[in-house]
């Protein structure tokens, strides 16, 4: 059942004696939203010490808290859920994408256009096979994100909260600061405070439509204070930017290595370091280093991007060190071993295998 706002804790038992009246026999429980309502972790627990079965879903990353996590005693198993993955989107629109459809010439062209649209309008279900897909993307992200949070947070001003997620969609390859984007938004639309910006970013991320990373490399306190973050699909970005290639390339890459290795409220699993040089993300449990770079065909570029992978390993170990582009592969060779270059479509496939 979906939780709404009528319902209260003291409701709860309701649902089971209604069932009992009606059934004579106990329910598997499926409780949607149930952060919205208070004690629900009392009953939740309660039901597990009985042996029910419970499903609980949330669009709240509160939900995914010590504390709450405490409060269960550990009687959960926790689940992410994400919109689709690329295999989960080919598979979804029914296009191949085993080995020898990708190397006969129409199949890979359907294959690419797959790709490419997926790149740019990410994974919502309902949004894949709609012709026009920004409408209904627009009307997600107006109604149910932003809505959501002005709402739940008891936003008065919706329209500094949409200019300060825009500019975190325009941040999103770089690490930004709480006085950073004050001070940006401070120019634009009158003083707003630190406070103010810190608040709004972490109602952002409890809506779960952005995702923090931490620099590896920080002291504890600019751990926290100066991060990456990610939007949870690249459809949701594309609503905010203009010529974007490069930041969706670095957002895609992102939500993959998010789905394989998690990303709850601490999210030590995946960094990105930031020290002598920037590595977009590191992996410490299996020592994998990442960076995304759209094209290397300017010598500039490339010599930045393979430069912080053959400096990361003097700070870190690294037994793979990968180069994700749109669309460029092939491999360099230093003194640490091999630096693999892997575009993306190719990237997703490996990683969401």
């Amino acid at each position: 059942m979906h939780l709404n706002i009528k319902f209260t804790s003291d409701d709860f038992n309701l649902i089971l004696e209604c069932h009992q009246e009606m059934y004579g026999q106990r329910p598997i429980l499926f409780l949607d939203e149930i952060q919205n309502i208070g004690g629900w972790q009392k009953f939740a627990r309660n039901l597990a010490d009985k042996k029910y079965g419970v499903f609980i879903t949330g669009s709240n990353a509160k939900m995914l808290s010590k504390e709450i996590m405490s409060e269960l005693g550990g009687r959960y198993l926790p689940t992410e859920v994400y919109p689709f993955g690329f295999k989960e989107y080919l598979s979804f629109t029914g296009v191949a994408f085993d080995e020898l459809s990708l190397t006969a010439t129409e199949s890979k062209a359907r294959f690419m256009r797959a790709y490419n649209e997926y790149f740019i309008w990410g994974g919502l279900p309902e949004a894949i096979n709609l012709p026009v897909k920004r409408s209904y993307l627009s009307s997600v992200f107006q109604k149910i994100y932003l809505g959501d949070i002005v709402q739940r947070n008891g936003i008065s001003n919706p329209k500094l909260l949409q200019l300060m997620i825009k500019k975190m969609a325009e941040s999103v390859m770089q690490p930004v600061s709480y006085n950073r984007i004050s001070r940006i938004l401070s120019s634009v639309s009158g003083k707003i405070s630190v406070p103010t910006v810190a608040n709004y970013v972490g109602f952002s991320e409890d809506a779960w439509l952005l995702l923090r990373l931490r620099n590896i490399a920080s002291a504890f306190a600019k751990r926290e204070s100066v991060c990456k973050y990610y939007f949870i699909d690249n459809g949701l970005l594309s609503l905010q930017l203009l010529d974007c290639e490069s930041i969706l390339l670095e957002n895609q890459v992102a939500l993959s290595l998010f789905r394989k290795y998690g990303h709850d409220m601490d999210n030590e699993r995946v960094f990105f370091y930031n020290a002598n040089v920037e590595v977009d993300f590191y992996m410490p449990e299996d020592e994998l280093a990442v960076q995304v770079c759209y094209s290397l065909s300017d010598p500039q570029t490339s010599d930045r991007e393979v430069g912080a992978l053959t400096k990361l390993p003097n700070a870190y170990p690294c037994r793979r060190r990968v180069i994700v582009t749109y669309d460029e592969e092939g491999t360099l060779t230093d003194a640490h071993g091999i630096i693999e270059i892997v575009p993306c479509w190719k990237w997703l496939l490996e990683i969401e295998s």
